[in-house]
């Protein structure tokens, strides 16, 4: 398991660029570029012991006596890609178009913690214990 997590790791930059550039499309006479806020994530856990003499054992296997084995694998994954806008070519070279609603869905999550953020600060200065 930790050759595929290794290999998934050493792939992942080279990911990045082919998922949050797409590829050239010509629409409408004018060259495009889909842009995308890409993210994704692994893990992996393995493990292995015996149980301790007398230790409760999983669930269905009794008490144990010290015979017992303890055993896990486990993997997952996942991601997501958000279209924030294109590149798009004309008159006067590339200019971005964003993507107003998509933008904006990514912004919310980024203003609250700041705004959070920044609420937990002015309380720090006015002396007020932190909620």
């Amino acid at each position: 398991m930790a050759n595929l997590i290794e290999k998934l790791a050493e792939s992942v930059p080279s990911w990045g660029a082919k998922l949050a550039y797409g590829e050239k499309t010509t629409l409408g006479g004018h060259d495009l570029v889909p842009v995308a806020l890409v993210g994704f994530g692994f893990g992996a856990g393995e493990g292995s012991s015996e149980m301790p003499e007398g230790g409760l054992g999983p669930t269905g296997m009794g008490t144990g006596m010290g015979t017992g084995m303890g055993e896990g694998r486990g993997g997952g994954g996942g991601g997501y890609s958000v279209p924030i806008g294109a590149y798009v070519g004309g008159p006067d070279g590339l200019e971005f178009r964003p993507n107003l609603i998509a933008l904006m869905v990514v912004a919310v999550p980024v203003i609250t913690a700041a705004g959070l953020a920044l609420a937990q600060i002015i309380r720090a200065f006015r002396g007020a214990a932190p909620s």
